[in-house]
């Protein structure tokens, strides 16, 4: 233990010795991958799209783009190749940049140098062995080689969600996460190796493997784990501390405590980002150690230049004055309006069977602005509401929707978390609703074997009265997001996506969006052109929080009274303390 702390002692001496210089590398490549390379990735993406008629990409239309869009593919591959390029160009310029300051030697115009001549040594056979790596490492990334670009690529939590709830699954995913993440520490020097060194690829992977043979990996996880759990506890304590404060202030009359309040929430930014950087960066030292003797242990030290301090203040001061704005407008609650409430598949904290009149009726007490639930098409071309495929999990019964009738559908008994309900048909669940006075999101499910005129008789029968009930509709399904709109122009309907590949460019309304790769940009794009964003399954009060932060105009969830206090909590809060502990929640 005393090896571990004097080691990261001595890489913290390291870091102060030079902060100016790492807080200009770590927050420069922040702001170019915000400014720069995330938005032009995301329009280049959208532009692909466009140009080749495509509004999307699910797994859906994969063998629709393959075989009918070749050119499409063609330059999506292109832009994979690229963004390979761009991110092993980062790792070179953090890792170049972090040896050059250390060695007193740092100059922006050698940095530049060194890091374009490391992008030179890479040969065209190596990219798929770049992307392996970079899935491979991809759990283990946030630890060490953090990028906000690479921090972009993430599985969704609808994906992980679904394979938790099935043991089997479950299993498969444990065994695939320790498989990865054994794979991710004893190739983690790959990249190091191969910048430092000027090794190949394939060289670098197997000399990485060699390193770290005979559990010699344990030496930098040990301190990996103690960093973080010194990272932790400070961050805690800090927090702690601006809460305590900012409480006091607040039993002050005036605008006293709005003031304090600004003057911390910049102050908890401020802190954190630092201590980001400053956990970053003996991170690397950490990992690198294993390959590169530092020259700081030499004792080199080299003053900042008026350069350095030219740029510190320039970032101080544009960085500094927009997050006072920011924090300004939002303890003043400008700009925050009340997301809508959705009940995923009509239940509340379980209170009965999802997709069952029952159900909705308790929710209906929790007020919703609307009840989400699923339709399919049956046997004989009406309508059941259900989400799955298969009524077996619910019903037992071991057939699907269009092997049914709704007269046989509407006969069966549902039991779920331990209540029980008759299938509906969506006449029913249409009649108890308006009785209720109760809004619906209607999601349109559909399967191969949907009949050619399902969605001509859905806008027969229920558009006129979907409009007049003030109901909305989203779908999977972009084939039926297209068609329903054609049939009926007047009808709300939403697109719903599971990942967030580009800006938003449809025919659809609006858009319901998988939470986890939702963000702030995408949600203004769809804004500026009158477009709700509804984000799903949202059921962890920081998460909801964030979604808030973010302006989503509604949030989806199974946990309807958690949101309803979780929104009274961030919107009506009238404790600046309380403020600055939901902006943590919510940027966390």
């Amino acid at each position: 233990m005393r090896a571990i702390w004097r080691n990261l002692c001595q890489y913290s001496r390291n870091f102060w010795q030079h902060w100016v210089s790492f807080i200009i590398l770590f927050v420069g490549m922040d702001l170019a991958n915000q400014l720069i390379f995330i938005p032009l990735f995301r329009l280049t993406t959208t532009y692909v799209l466009q140009a080749g008629g495509i509004p999307f990409i699910s797994y859906q239309n994969i063998g629709i783009l393959i075989t009918q869009h070749t050119l499409v593919v063609i330059g999506l591959l292109i832009e994979l190749i690229l963004l390979l390029l761009v991110i092993y160009w980062q790792f070179a310029f953090l890792l170049l940049g972090l040896r050059l300051i250390l060695g007193g030697q740092i100059s922006f115009k050698r940095l530049l140098k060194e890091s374009w001549l490391a992008i030179q040594n890479i040969r065209p056979g190596s990219f798929p062995l770049l992307l392996l790596y970079f899935m491979l490492v991809l759990p283990f990334v946030d630890l060490v080689f953090r990028t906000p670009l690479l921090s972009k690529v993430q599985i969704p939590e609808f994906i992980l969600d679904f394979m938790t709830r099935n043991s089997v699954l479950l299993t498969i995913l444990i065994i695939f996460y320790i498989i990865i993440t054994i794979l991710g520490i004893r190739l983690i020097l790959t990249l190091p190796l191969m910048i430092y060194r000027q090794y190949r690829t394939r060289q670098a992977l197997r000399e990485s493997w060699k390193l770290t043979s005979k559990l010699k990996w344990w030496q930098y996880i040990k301190q990996l784990i103690v960093l973080g759990l010194i990272t932790v506890i400070i961050l805690a304590l800090f927090y702690l501390l601006i809460y305590g404060l900012q409480s006091l202030v607040d039993l002050f009359p005036g605008k006293l405590a709005f003031m304090a309040a600004i003057f911390n929430l910049t102050l908890v930014q401020v802190v954190s980002e630092l201590l980001t950087i400053w956990t970053g960066m003996i991170a690397l030292q950490i990992v690198i150690g294993l390959v590169d003797d530092f020259p700081a242990s030499k004792g080199r030290l080299r003053r900042v230049g008026w350069l350095g301090w030219s740029t510190l203040g320039v970032m101080v001061v544009v960085l500094g004055g927009l997050a006072i704005a920011n924090n300004y407008y939002y303890l003043k609650g400008t700009g925050m309006t009340r997301p809508v409430t959705i009940s995923h598949r009509g239940v509340a904290e379980k209170n009965g069977v999802q997709n069952t009149i029952p159900a909705m009726e308790k929710t209906h007490r929790l007020k919703p602005t609307y009840v989400e639930m699923d339709v399919h098409e049956t046997k004989d071309h009406k309508f059941v509401v259900l989400h799955d495929e298969n009524l077996k999990k619910l019903t037992g019964v071991d057939k699907t929707p269009h092997e049914l009738t709704l007269t046989q559908l509407t006969k069966l008994t549902a039991r779920e978390n331990g209540h029980q309900a008759k299938i509906a048909s969506l006449d029913q669940y249409l009649n108890a609703a308006e009785k209720l006075h109760q809004k619906l999101l209607i999601e349109v499910k559909t399967t191969p074997q949907d009949s050619k005129g399902m969605l001509k008789r859905f806008n027969q029968q229920y558009g006129k009265r979907i409009i007049k009930d003030h109901d909305l509709v989203h779908s999977l399904d972009y084939r039926a997001v297209a068609g329903l709109k054609q049939l009926n122009p007047k009808l709300k309907v939403l697109y719903i996506q599971p990942y967030n590949f580009s800006y938003p460019k449809s025919i659809a309304d609006g858009y319901s969006m998988e939470y986890s790769t939702l963000n702030f940009e995408f949600i203004r794009q769809a804004q500026r052109q009158k477009n709700d964003v509804y984000s799903w399954t949202v059921n962890d009060p920081r998460v909801m929080k964030q979604m808030m932060y973010d302006h989503v105009n509604g949030i989806i969830t199974d946990n309807l009274g958690g949101l309803n206090s979780a929104i009274a909590d961030f919107m009506n809060s009238k404790s600046y303390a309380n403020r600055i502990l939901n902006f943590y929640f919510s940027s966390s």
